[in-house]
């Protein structure tokens, strides 16, 4: 737990300058900054690839520790900054309205308003959704990490403070979804936060209430952090409709941030109501997927390969970096198993290069429990895959029709610029101009268009008995008639 003396630094806004909760937590700085407070890359030098093997097995637990920030992680830091800030804005300790807020229940406010008037929270909500193992609460620990646990208030200008602000604290969702489960652990991170003997809860849910609502506003929390949210019954009766009330009352009536971290069950409950899923998401909603093969995956994979303790460099290429990002479907924490398991299979070996059959086989050791999982996660991927691509076949026909109908409006039927299709003719290949996606009568396109966008139509259609007359008539007046009822009908600009 890391707790700091207080130290203020002025303030960007004009109206969060003077809170000296704001000006004690850690001064803005730029993404270029960020990303490296964000980033752990773990110690390595070409002398320890002369160690001995049974010296470099051991050093490859440093690539637990290996921390590579994603653009997602600078925006999620971003969004809980704010959020923060936010919430205390309107809890500044040298404030007699935050004292009238201190020293009374939301529920039992005294007639006279103090003269800067009543407390009026600014709490917010973050949401991040993502599948299990994709690094939800790795990313949330590691911006986390920038903030304090803790801030000891003592003097602030001139003013004697005497407290511990308790900048974030994080807690897992209770498994049975109780209000009185998620009071006890909040409780509990508090009495650590703030250095407490454990306190013991109230006995009734009313005044386990009271008791949370009193400890959270004396130790000033920042944010609360709820992670595992998926843990809510909802086929429990009541249960998740009260655990997420007595949240957004949190939210609403002690304007303390609440940032829920979950698997994607937990979106479609805060999609049953707009109230929800609007409290939810008011100050950020974030999707943390697997990574694609992308250049992100790139950035990830370079710092990662560097970390070798073999005796011999093996230099990186596209195929062993492809064969890790299938074997690890983008998962970081699994590809730095495997590419751990790697090392170890072979230091020591003899000969120590790195291979494709080589991160195959460490997947195997790697993914036991997880390997049907895995593999599930693969073919959803590949199928999403297979999705876009059709998508961008779809959106490419759709321009070359686009392009086609733009031309028929001007009469330019012809375009060299198309692709010809290949056909054979006596054994010779031959080509013909234009491709199967082209109207068969490009003469007829810019009429039967201007039908089609005719807001009248029921003018244009002087003959509605036409489709089944024609049916009872004989096959060789088919086309006469046809051509003739066109052109009677046809709108303006089409003869």
């Amino acid at each position: 737990m890391k707790v700091e003396a207080a130290t203020y630094s002025p303030c960007i806004l004009p109206e969060h300058r003077g809170n000296p909760l704001i000006e004690a937590l850690p001064a803005k700085v730029t993404d270029e900054t960020l990303i490296q407070k964000l980033s752990y890359y773990p110690d390595w030098s070409p002398e320890e690839q002369l160690l001995s093997s049974f010296e470099r097995v051991e050093y490859l637990t440093r690539l637990k520790d290996l921390r590579q920030p994603l653009p997602l992680y600078l925006k999620c830091f971003r969004a809980i900054e704010i959020a923060i800030k936010e919430g205390y804005s309107s809890k500044n300790p040298t404030s007699p309205t935050t004292q009238n807020f201190l020293h009374y229940l939301h529920t039992d406010l005294p007639s006279v308003a103090p003269t800067s008037g009543f407390f009026k929270p600014k709490g917010s909500g973050i949401t991040v959704i993502g599948e299990s193992g994709v690094g939800k609460t790795c990313m949330l620990e590691q911006i986390l990490s920038c903030f304090p646990d803790a801030i000891e208030h003592d003097q602030y200008n001139n003013a004697k403070l005497n407290f511990r602000q308790v900048v974030w604290l994080k807690v897992e969702c209770p498994e049975d979804s109780s209000v009185r489960g998620l009071c006890h652990r909040i409780l509990t991170e508090l009495d650590i936060k703030e250095s407490y003997p454990p306190t013991k809860p109230a006995s009734t849910i009313a005044a386990l209430l009271g008791q949370i609502e009193a400890r959270i506003k004396s130790s000033f929390l920042g944010i609360l952090v709820i992670d595992e949210m998926q843990n809510l019954d909802l086929a429990k009766a009541g249960g998740a409709e009260r655990l997420l009330g007595f949240l957004h009352s949190i939210v609403n009536n002690l304007g303390i941030p609440i940032l829920f971290c979950a698997n994607p069950p937990f979106d479609k409950l805060l999609r049953k109501t707009l109230k929800t899923a609007r409290r939810a998401e008011n100050s950020g909603y974030f999707n943390v997927n697997l990574m694609d093969n992308d250049e992100i995956w790139e950035l990830f994979i370079e710092s990662l390969w560097e970390l070798q303790w073999t005796n011999s460099h093996t230099p990186m290429n596209q195929e062993l970096s492809d064969t890790l990002y299938q074997l690890s479907v983008g998962n970081m924490d699994l590809a730095v198993r495997i590419f751990r398991e790697a090392q170890r299979c072979i230091i020591g070996s003899g000969d120590e290069r790195i291979s494709k059959e080589l991160l195959k086989y460490a997947a195997t050791n790697v993914l036991k429990a997880s390997s049907e999982v895995v593999e599930e996660i693969r073919q959803k991927k590949d199928a999403v895959n297979k999705l876009k691509e059709q998508r961008q076949e779809n959106r490419k026909h759709d321009e070359r029709n686009d392009s086609f109908g733009a031309r028929a409006e001007t009469g330019q039927t012809e375009d060299k610029s198309y692709y010809n299709e290949p056909t054979v003719s006596d054994g010779n290949f031959q080509t013909i101009p234009g491709d199967l996606t082209r109207p068969q009568h490009p003469e007829f396109a810019r009429r039967l268009q201007l039908i089609q966008q005719s807001k009248r139509l029921e003018d244009l259609v002087q003959d509605p008995d036409l489709i089944q007359r024609i049916m009872d008539s004989d096959t060789n007046s088919l086309e006469l008639e046809n051509t003739e009822l066109f052109y009677r009908h046809a709108p303006d600009g089409c003869s």
